[in-house]
């Protein structure tokens, strides 16, 4: 965002850096980085704070952060762009603790805007006071601080997603394609991955749990959380996007939590990503600051092709020569180059028709936000329209076949969030290649029809080897999003699975039971002739060779089993909406320390609960063929189990295998243990995502639209 400033400040003329010389008519723009806040005052029962940040010139109110609960040492990590006037005032900084009734005050401080240096980003550290406290040490907030000059009228553009990340639009080329600032600003050159090995003589002090957080700019990870030790073992990786534009410092935060939940900081290191050579695994061991210990940890920095914005006219996969060359470099002679280049997918937006309108005027101002993974690519605004056409083409390389692409609709509202127009998301497995299709938007949780289409054109090339290989490895990590509320729907709908589970094989159980008991004669005859034929002839290697089967009765059913499944979860997940008016609730009572415990332990019940409806739900889509390209790899693998067990004598399979296990660390000390066979079962879908991927077609007798503004 700033860039885009600097280019227009100085497309105005050299403005120098002393103040006084500005011209009158000029107007400024601060932007306002805030980063996090340390050892903040307590303020509740509980022993902590639920802190947020008011930003104030003359008496007004400019910008409000959101709360951290239960933390006093909050990161924010918010960006705000405010416009100034005049600098002969302060900016007041006033932090706040969330209340039922009213907010308590924990102190403020102000920034002398006339002291700061126009061009430059400043780092300033503010001590918070309340002259009515008899707290000597109230605790500082950390703020970068930018100052540029801007002439005449301006709009500000925020609008923030899973990361609030930030964009401004050229009034001038808003109709025609992506600024340059926009686009640059979105294309990253490199991939960081950063393998978090171990720590050394880490001192923990009173803390139960520690754990590690990563960040580089609004790339955020946090790792694995581990009981308290001096050479706590993560062996996790992690993957950000390099801009070799910007200021590559990777900022390392150690962590601990006590007894009681309560969160501190034990230590900080930094790396200097843009000083490390390329291709190159850098064994690193970083001493930690305010506390004892190293963190050991593997940082490679590579080269990325692939990731790019263009117009129709220049589409990559468009020239034959072009798409020969990407297919010759994702074809079978180079399935062991590169493992983690898997394929590449082209996404041409083409537009959309019959969006909601969210102004007042009765149109929208709509852009389109395409995520895949972790990859974040954005187009223009079109502005008052409800039907745009965007005709941009986005280009992203694959690391994981089986990852899903989403695609939002925002209407971008100036300076506020956007509003959500939409969502469609699309497994890569289900793209038609050079196929334009039409999407019907959904809404927020991907189960029921929302207002307009969206037209999109999809190519996806790719090498199946390595996406065979990538499957029976750990997925991706996600940045750190916000914390998920408690929810009564999720919550009902993860026990409705949960008990859908538990009666399948209850009924399973009951009837091997009546089998043994002779309830049905010719049932328990036929029952006790299977037992004796399978007891007598039994060999290891008939259990693969009977899973197959199962596979195969799965495959020539007739199809409506899967249709019926998916119908089953649909209705499972059709439920009121409420989900929003809970949500409130739920914030508003977590302000008693009391009900904080409630939540913290009906939201672990909730999440382990949709893990275990998952889990069975993935097993069983895995015989139902659901995606074929799993379902597929598991009978190869079954086949290729038999055979072994049929050949290869039980003692020989057991000592290669213990073997295997018992040097792997001599082999290669750096190696991370994953298990395969859960890393294959996260790829397939459960009922709630085989209905949120489902593709709803438009037709004229559609379920009514919610219209209701809070559904947005």
């Amino acid at each position: 965002m700033t860039s885009q400033h600097f280019e227009e400040q100085s497309a105005l003329g050299e403005a120098g850096d002393g103040v006084s010389n500005l011209p009158s008519p000029f107007a400024y723009l601060l932007t306002i980085h805030l980063k996090e806040g340390r050892n903040l005052v307590i303020r509740d029962r509980c022993g902590t704070s639920d802190p947020y940040v008011k930003f104030k010139l003359n008496g007004k109110t400019l910008y409000k952060s959101k709360v951290i609960y239960k933390n006093l040492n909050p990161v924010w990590d918010e960006i705000v762009v405010l416009p100034i006037q005049s600098l002969d005032q302060k900016l007041r900084v006033k932090v706040y603790d969330r209340d039922l009734t009213t907010s308590d005050f924990m102190g403020s401080a102000f920034v002398i805007l006339s002291d700061l240096e126009l061009n430059r980003t400043t780092e300033r550290i503010l001590k918070l006071e309340d002259p009515n406290s008899l707290e000597d040490d109230m605790g500082v907030i950390v703020l970068n601080l930018n100052l540029v000059v801007k002439q005449g009228d301006f709009k500000r553009h925020r609008w923030s997603n899973r990361k609030r990340l930030s964009a401004s639009k050229s009034s001038l080329i808003r109709h025609l394609r992506l600024s340059d600032s926009l686009k640059k600003n979105q294309l990253w050159n490199g991939i960081i991955s950063i393998t978090l090995l171990e720590g050394k003589n880490v001192s923990g002090g009173n803390m139960a749990e520690m754990f590690v957080q990563l960040k580089l700019g609004d790339q955020r990870y946090k790792s694995k959380t581990l009981c308290k030790s001096a050479n706590p073992q993560w062996r996790e990786e992690f993957d950000f996007h390099y801009f070799s534009d910007r200021m590559g410092i990777l900022d390392i935060e150690v962590w601990g939590k006590d007894s009681k939940k309560h969160e501190e900081r034990l230590g900080t290191c930094k790396v200097d990503i843009a000083a490390l050579p390329l291709k190159q695994a850098n064994c690193l061991e970083l001493p930690l600051d305010s506390c004892l210990g190293v963190l050991l940890m593997l940082v490679t920095l590579t080269p990325c092709a692939g990731v790019s914005i263009s117009d129709l006219c220049v589409c990559p996969l468009a020239d034959p020569s072009e798409r020969k060359q990407i297919a010759q470099r994702y074809g079978l002679r180079n399935s062991l180059r590169d493992m983690k280049d898997i394929g590449l997918l082209q996404v041409k937006v083409l537009k959309a028709v019959d969006l909601l309108a969210a102004d007042f005027s009765g149109k929208s101002d709509p852009f389109c936000l395409l995520e895949l993974g972790n990859d974040r690519l954005q187009t223009h605004t079109i502005y008052k329209t409800l039907n745009p056409e965007w005709n941009k083409v986005f280009t992203f390389p694959v690391k994981d076949i089986h990852d899903v692409l989403e695609v939002t609709v925002f209407d971008e509202d100036g300076d506020k969030p956007p509003d959500f127009l939409g969502k469609i998301a699309i497994p890569l497995l289900s793209i038609r290649d050079g196929q334009t299709n039409c999407y019907v938007l959904k809404n927020k949780d991907l189960e029921q029809a929302f207002k307009g289409l969206i037209y999109l054109e999809m190519d996806f090339i790719y090498n199946p080897v390595k996406a065979s290989i990538r499957t029976f490895s750990p997925r991706e990590k996600r940045f750190v999003e916000d914390s998920r509320k408690l929810s009564k729907k999720i919550l009902s709908r993860d026990v409705d699975r949960v008990k859908r589970i538990t009666m399948a094989i209850w009924n399973t159980i009951q009837f091997l039971k009546s089998c043994f008991q002779w309830e049905s004669t010719w049932r328990s005859a036929i029952a006790f002739v299977v037992f004796l034929v399978t007891v007598w002839n039994f060999e290891l290697y008939m259990i693969p060779l009977a899973l197959l089967l199962l596979f195969v009765y799965n495959f020539i059913r007739p199809v409506k089993g899967k249709v019926g499944g998916m119908q089953d979860s649909q209705e499972s997940t059709d439920l009121e909406d409420e989900d929003e008016e809970d949500d409130k609730e739920s914030e508003k009572k977590g302000l008693i320390e009391r009900i904080y415990m409630v939540q913290d332990i009906v939201s672990t019940v909730q999440n382990v609960l949709e893990e275990i409806a998952s889990f069975g739900e993935r097993i069983k889509n895995t015989f139902n063929w659901t995606v074929p390209f799993l379902s597929l790899l598991a009978c190869l693998v079954l086949a290729a189990a038999a055979a072994t067990l049929y050949l290869v004598p039980l003692r020989c399979i057991v000592l290669v295998w213990g073997i295997n296990k018992f040097t792997k660390k001599l082999r290669n000390p750096y190696a991370i243990d994953n298990n395969e066979l859960l890393d294959f079962l996260s790829r397939v879908p459960s009922d709630v995502q085989k209905v949120q991927y489902a593709e709803l077609r438009p037709c004229g007798s559609q379920s009514p639209l919610r219209k209701k503004r809070s559904g947005l």
